[in-house]
């Protein structure tokens, strides 16, 4: 338990994701969709990166269930997201330094969302070392 927390601080005290970083890699993501599925890779990250309304969490548990949606559940979430954003640019006119909150807080949980998804796989990495670690030491005590 110990190390991981030390592994865990080690990646957190690394660089920044930039948003192009992140970008890519919930691209990638996007990417593992259904082969008859028809969707415009980059449309669907920037509705979903520019949500105001999904926070960290919610983003995650789109992307993450990306490989089981179907096309409806995708055409769905487009309108949804285009929805979001039409009536976010009413609000804008009304209401401007709220918006401008909302998008500066956006920017940030895009960033701390790419860093979960880096941490998971660091640990992710980590941990199978650890287990092959753990499976040549058992071997060559004849365990």
């Amino acid at each position: 338990m110990y190390g991981k927390l030390l592994f865990l601080k080690k990646i957190m005290s690394q660089k920044v994701m930039s948003q192009s970083e992140v970008d890519a890699l919930v691209l990638q993501k996007i990417s593992k969709h259904q082969a008859s599925i028809v969707l415009d890779k980059e449309f669907f990250l920037d509705l979903l990166k520019h949500s105001l309304s999904l926070n960290v969490p919610e983003k995650q548990r789109v992307i993450d269930s990306i490989p089981n949606l179907s096309q409806f559940q995708f055409d769905e979430l487009i309108k949804v997201f285009l929805e979001e954003r039409d009536k976010f640019r009413d609000l804008i006119k009304q209401h401007p330094d709220d918006i401008k909150k909302l998008l500066e807080k956006q920017k940030s949980e895009w960033i701390e969302l790419g860093e979960l998804y880096m941490i998971a796989e660091k640990t992710k990495k980590q941990e199978q070392e650890d287990k092959a670690k753990i499976d040549d030491i058992k071997s060559q005590l004849g365990l």
